[in-house]
């Protein structure tokens, strides 16, 4: 990457894209977070310049800096995608771990931040704008929508599908072949052996829909 990166939000998933940029060796430009009292403030010597509507700095984007979106709160994550995308047209980049594994036979979208111990494997298919944390696992042959959340050491098994904005626990499992709807949540631990509707929430194992 030959531009230095701005990343929108400074907390908890700013910092681990700063540590996943400054790992690979990418330049961080600097923070912009909407937390006022965090402004003029420095995280690792990187300072939080502004809010994510500071158009000052936002023009810079797509000509001198990348970007890249680091909210886990997905509405708020979508918002700053949409608004990157028209009003910069630009896309944000992805953030992958030195030490994720994945495949060259993979095929990833943008905006995605892969973590620590990430596991991609061959014809996996990853989409747009997902947070996957530390250790998890795509397998074989599987399709992880836009906008998805999986939790650290979430296993999604061969030729399982997420739709976009599905939600995954920590330490779940989506058995193979198993398709989750759009906007499901699977609590951490689970394991859903079943194919899930559209906006339900699972827990247990095996998981049952609850709520």
């Amino acid at each position: 990457m030959e531009n230095p990166v701005l990343i929108f939000g400074a907390k908890g998933l700013g910092r681990v894209a700063l540590d996943v940029f400054q790992r690979n060796e990418v330049l961080v430009y600097g923070f912009l977070d909407d937390d006022t009292a965090l402004h003029n403030t420095e995280i690792s010597d990187i300072p939080v310049l502004g809010s994510t509507d500071d158009d000052g700095f936002l023009k810079l984007i797509g000509k001198k800096c990348e970007a890249f979106v680091a909210i886990e709160e997905r509405s708020l994550r979508r918002n700053l995608v949409d608004m990157l995308q028209e009003k910069r047209k630009s896309q944000p980049v992805n953030a992958i771990h030195d030490t994720a594994l994945v495949s060259a036979l993979a095929d990833i979208g943008h905006g995605n931040l892969v973590g620590a111990r990430v596991a991609i494997s061959a014809t996996a298919t990853v989409g747009h704008h997902n947070i996957l944390q530390t250790g998890a696992v795509v397998e074989h042959g599987a399709v992880v929508g836009d906008f998805v959340n999986l939790g650290a050491g979430a296993i999604v098994g061969a030729e399982a599908k997420l739709e976009n904005e599905v939600f995954v626990g920590a330490g779940a499992i989506i058995m193979a072949g198993v398709s989750v709807g759009k906007g499901a949540s699977i609590g951490a631990g689970s394991v859903v052996i079943e194919n899930v509707p559209k906006g339900a929430r699972m827990f247990g194992n095996p998981a049952q829909k609850i709520g």
